[in-house]
């Protein structure tokens, strides 16, 4: 299949990209950064998703949203909402369409973090629902995938440093964070294999959300 992904040129975005190419599917990553990928049936396309002026893709038939910021101003609600409604959109609705993946965040489920960011994460899930209503017409699925703690360069602050590391991950049940790459197989799995799943988010934190400290 004909795969489109943004964000492609590092973390989440790369590993999907990475895992697709794996299962033998055509992909185009998209990024503002230059590609970090090389493979015979791999495109990279450097492109804002703010700008509507997009480059020609044709015939997407699985489209996974992975671009985001998290910068803790109004920009994190122009790029992870306004500009991936914008892409979508485009590239969506229309007859070759299977399946749309939106890399949201617990935050859009939790509320926390920062508020923009977690703003533009609840905006996100609740549009993917939109795109789920609409979508079903082509028989396709969209479903948003919240991660919680993700082990990737927008963390590196966290995870350079022993003690933050250890203080959230004490906030897990399982004591850890995702690797991109599992986050990639379950993108995978909501594109390629599930069917009969659509306008969810489905949560992949560890147990964080569902951690409390139970008094008797």
């Amino acid at each position: 299949m004909k795969i489109l992904v943004t964000g492609s040129a590092g973390g989440i975005g790369q590993a999907v990209c990475e895992k697709f190419l794996k299962e033998g599917h055509e992909v185009t990553g998209m990024d503002i950064k230059e590609s970090v990928i090389s493979h015979p049936v791999y495109t990279h396309v450097v492109h804002d998703i703010r700008n509507e002026d997009y480059p020609e893709v044709s015939a997407v038939e699985i489209l996974v949203n992975s671009a985001g910021i998290q910068s803790q101003t109004v920009d994190d609600i122009n790029v992870n909402l306004n500009g991936v409604i914008a892409l979508t959109e485009h590239f969506a609705f229309q007859g070759r369409i299977r399946s749309v993946v939106n890399i949201a965040s617990a935050s859009g489920i939790t509320g926390s973090e920062f508020p923009h960011y977690a703003a533009s994460k609840g905006g996100l899930i609740a549009y993917t629902k939109n795109i789920a209503l609409r979508l079903a017409k082509y028989g396709a699925c969209a479903n948003a995938l919240c991660p919680g703690g993700v082990i990737t360069s927008m963390n590196k602050h966290i995870l350079d440093s022993k003690e933050l590391y250890e203080a959230v991950l004490e906030e897990a049940l399982l004591h850890k964070w995702a690797y991109p790459e599992e986050i990639a197989d379950w993108v995978y799995f909501l594109a390629c294999v599930n069917r009969s799943m659509t306008g969810e988010a489905l949560l992949v934190d560890n147990g964080e959300a569902l951690k409390s400290n139970f008094i008797w």
